[in-house]
């Protein structure tokens, strides 16, 4: 026998749903971008990697610094976690500016490179560019070259910013390369789809067969990377920005499903992608709270 409900039940029924959406709204709106803040580690165990050589690498993707979701105080508490966690090296994997769409107010970059000065680890801090670094960027923009605001106030602060570029580190007595490409996307935003990555010319400054580590700030690139990078680290696509059982519909049809977040390994190269801090387009989280990526290459306890 069918047994229909009242309209007491209804009307309940209806009330929790709302009150549920409401929830889930609020907590995506007001709390999961503005007051999670996660580290996310992984060790891989990488190709080609020197025996012995223990490195430690937090990564921070997509700020986005603006008001109110990525202020001044946010960020320092950003720059305070991530050096507590002592890494030997932090890398800042692009788009630092905010996109008007989620701005209520804007941010002095200057101001961010200055809060960003704080961050500290024994081999330094390495950055390349986004696309937002170039979007909110008038000037460079109609110039179609750099150096964007984004750069000049990092290397202000002592941060140098890589664009098709790779430097040599050394840590206990052991070499390895970090590289960092040019963004893929600068004048998207002008309707110009040229990349201003070189991966090529990239590869050709690494001297020396050491292990090499990439930045890319947009993730797609990966099937391009030649062996010779043993792990790339990206940003970009905010893990989905929101996350609903391992699916990221609001990026569907706008990034490559397998590069959207997380750890991916096809044949010897292996690509890290950070969820990011910050937000854009819509100002909300729900599934991937902002986060700094921990790696650490070399321990006992690789997967």
């Amino acid at each position: 026998m069918l047994i229909l409900p009242s309209r007491r039940q209804v009307l309940t029924g209806l009330g929790a749903s709302t009150l549920a959406a409401g929830a889930t709204g609020t907590y995506a709106f007001a709390v999961e971008p503005r007051f999670r803040l996660d580290v996310t580690r992984y060790a891989p165990k990488l190709a080609g990697w020197t025996p012995g050589l223990i490195l430690r690498i937090a990564a921070i993707a997509d700020v986005h610094v603006c008001e109110p979701w990525m202020p001044l105080d946010r960020v320092a508490e950003i720059v305070d976690a991530t050096n507590a966690l002592k890494p030997d090296l932090i890398l800042l994997l692009g788009d630092y500016p905010a996109g008007r769409r989620v701005t209520w107010k804007p941010v002095a970059l200057s101001e961010f490179a200055r809060v960003a000065e704080g961050l500290s680890a024994p081999l330094g801090v390495h950055a390349i560019l986004g696309n937002h670094d170039w979007w909110e960027d008038e000037a460079a923009l109609d110039a179609r070259k750099g150096p964007v605001e984004a750069r000049r106030v990092l290397e202000a602060r002592g941060i140098p910013v890589m664009e098709n570029d790779a430097v040599r580190l050394v840590k206990d007595g052991r070499p390895f390369w970090l590289a960092g490409l040019a963004d893929q996307q600068p004048f998207w935003i002008r309707r110009d789809r040229r990349s201003l990555a070189d991966i090529p010319g990239t590869l050709a400054k690494l001297t020396d067969d050491a292990p090499a580590i990439l930045m890319a700030h947009e993730p797609e690139i990966f099937p391009k990377i030649p062996d010779r990078f043993a792990l790339t680290l990206a940003g970009h696509t905010h893990g989905g920005q929101v996350r609903i059982f391992g699916h990221s519909p609001f990026v569907a049809g706008y990034h490559d499903p397998r590069y959207v977040y997380g750890h991916i390994v096809e044949g010897r190269r292996q690509l890290i992608v950070s969820g990011g801090l910050g937000v854009s387009n819509v100002a909300v989280r729900f599934g991937v709270p902002p986060e700094i990526v921990l790696v650490e290459l070399g321990t006992t306890d690789q997967a």
